[in-house]
């Protein structure tokens, strides 16, 4: 059974920027924050996903990932000066 959330005491700014979004994607405010609360809704939290993620033995190292990092952005472009 679907059920009501009210918000109470929004600034006047916060609105305004809810209004824009919506007016962008042609929708009203509730519909905008219907579809975000449900994205919300559907992320594990913070402490969920590292829970999720610690489980996940690495292999890799920190200096082997940025190793790889500088190998893909290549060389500075100020690098030889």
């Amino acid at each position: 059974m679907p059920k009501t959330v009210q918000i109470r005491d929004l600034d006047d700014e916060v609105y305004a920027g809810l209004a824009r979004r919506a007016a962008e994607e042609g929708i009203s405010v509730p519909e905008l924050l219907r579809r975000e609360a449900g994205r919300i809704a559907s992320r594990p939290s913070v402490s969920e996903w590292l829970r999720r993620t610690s489980r996940r033995p690495s292999r890799l190292t920190t200096t082997e990932v940025l190793a790889t990092i500088d190998e893909w952005r290549g060389e500075w472009p100020d690098a030889g000066r």
